[in-house]
């Protein structure tokens, strides 16, 4: 596979310590992915030993303290280089339950639980062992976090809890689900807080593995919590900051998924331009033909710029002073334009592209969802248009 010049140094970007990481990568994903992705997505389940194996080759819990067994490295560069190296063999289902992990839900018990629960529960996120999923949204409530039914009553030492969850990412696999949930309807905002529900707690049961338009190695379930007793240390953090401790980390779930969709757009350009310059037609490459170097241009345009915000943003986000709506933007413009890039670069390669066998079929039937999860592109839109009207108040 090909890259452009400026796309492969990355300008700086990267130090040494990155490449090497990604060179281990790379051979983790020729060795134990790449031969048995295919089987996953017919089986529509990534497989338990898939999880072990990237822990035990420090894929997982690169940010888990290392007195946990994990890498000790909070630079967000490494996660991106993680997924870059699945993009480029089009492992998105796989790519995706990795990055949810480590990316959005374990910045939660990285900050939260207590001590002991940090010792009990860190070093089998970082090994694979424990798979870990969080569940915010509802049949009936989606962006809307305040319009959630589930909820939590504490009755002496315990919370009972009730209530279901749908789309909720590695929900089939997982050990341990964050669950957001009403604790007072009175409060507000200061009405929520979170849980950890752990695998075969009497009253929690998982329903259908959703069938999807994409990403079909992806378990995607429905989550039912019927008078699930949660012990009081099961609280993660102070009760009523739930909602509160969600939106601080939805800067760092949303860059995740931008990145996501950079290197998923970058994977697809760079099959399109090994494809079009192999390709012959009206006896030359389709590659010189001017209306596809014309498209070749734009897109590539769009990814090299649309990497240059992301990568501001992470380096931001190491430092620290990543905002909600910086963050909204990356999500915006980069997961539609993840799904513009794939979409034209399918159009390049005619009929084959619309074949499964194709990596960029299978690409342009994953990357839809990306505008809508994690907050639709209309979300974010309102939340970098409440940012910029915010700007204009006495």
């Amino acid at each position: 596979m090909s890259t452009s010049p400026s796309l492969n140094h990355r300008l700086g970007f990267y130090t040494d310590d990155h490449e090497a990481y990604r060179a281990s990568v790379r051979e983790f994903v020729k060795r134990e992915v790449e031969p048995h992705y295919l089987q996953w997505e017919e089986e529509r389940l990534v497989p338990r030993s898939a999880w072990l194996a990237a822990g035990a080759n420090g894929i997982l819990g690169v940010a888990v303290p290392e007195e946990f067994g994990g890498g000790g490295e909070s630079d967000f560069r490494f996660p991106m280089v993680a997924a870059e190296e699945m993009a480029a063999v089009g492992a998105s289902s796989y790519s995706l339950g990795l990055r949810l992990q480590d990316d959005i839900v374990l910045p939660y018990f990285l900050d939260l639980p207590s001590e002991e629960q940090r010792k009990e529960w860190l070093p089998g996120i970082a090994s694979g062992e424990i798979i870990t999923a969080i569940a915010m949204t509802e049949p009936g409530a989606g962006s809307d976090l305040q319009g959630i039914r589930t909820s939590a009553v504490r009755d002496g030492a315990h919370w009972v809890l009730n209530g279901a969850k749908t789309f909720i990412t590695n929900g089939i696999n997982a050990d341990l689900v964050v669950v957001f949930a009403r604790t007072d309807p009175d409060a507000g905002s200061r009405g929520f807080s979170l849980f950890v529900v752990e695998r075969d707690m009497p009253g929690f049961e998982r329903g259908r593995k959703l069938d999807k338009v994409g990403i079909p190695g992806q378990d995607t379930a429905e989550l039912f919590f019927s008078d699930v007793r949660l012990p009081a240390e099961n609280l993660l953090g102070e009760e009523g900051q739930g909602l509160i401790y969600l939106m601080q980390r939805l800067p760092q779930e949303r860059l995740s998924l931008a990145v996501q969709a950079l290197a998923g757009a970058e994977a697809a350009l760079a099959w399109t331009r090994d494809y079009v310059f192999e390709r012959q037609a009206f006896g030359q490459r389709v590659g010189d033909l001017q209306a596809t170097r014309f498209e070749l241009a734009d897109l590539e345009t769009e990814v090299e710029v649309g990497r240059a915000y992301v990568q501001n943003a992470a380096l931001a986000l190491n430092d620290g002073t990543l905002t909600t709506a910086e963050a909204s933007k990356a999500k915006l413009w980069l997961t539609e334009m993840q799904v513009r890039v794939t979409s034209r670069c399918l159009q390049l390669f005619g009929g084959y592209g619309f074949m499964n066998e194709y990596p960029i079929g299978r690409a342009y039937r994953d990357c839809r969802v990306q505008t809508i999860y994690g907050g639709t592109s209309q979300i974010m839109k309102e939340i970098i248009g409440r940012d910029i009207a915010g700007r204009y108040r006495d």
